[in-house]
């Protein structure tokens, strides 16, 4: 875990997400349920945005101010997982290897 940086744990969240995500027809489901796929897609795109920018800052206090703002996008990305799942559009592996990412993304940044 040490050599990867905090971009690809990021990425791979990303993509694991898309990925558990991509076996379901978006137009079928319910209305509340494309939502929450929109949604926690949105928030995975922004939240390695928030990775990305951390990386990029030129100080720690730069890296610092931006945390909060992360730090609530990821745990809002985590219930959003845990919700989505209520729904059977993730897997209880999916959930726990998500959000073990999360976790990880979080303490490498704080």
């Amino acid at each position: 875990m040490a050599g990867i940086s905090l971009s690809q744990l990021a990425l791979e969240l990303d993509t694991g997400i898309r990925t558990s995500l991509s076996s379901f027809d978006i137009d079928s489901l319910p209305l509340h349920e494309r939502e929450l796929i929109t949604l926690i897609k949105r928030q995975a795109s922004d939240a390695r945005l928030d990775v990305r920018d951390y990386e990029y800052a030129q100080t720690r206090t730069e890296q610092l101010q931006g945390l909060p703002e992360s730090s609530e996008r990821f745990g809002q990305l985590e219930k959003n997982i845990v919700k989505a799942s209520e729904y059977n559009l993730f897997g209880a592996v999916d959930v726990v290897q998500l959000s073990t990412k999360i976790q990880q993304i979080l303490a490498r940044m704080n």
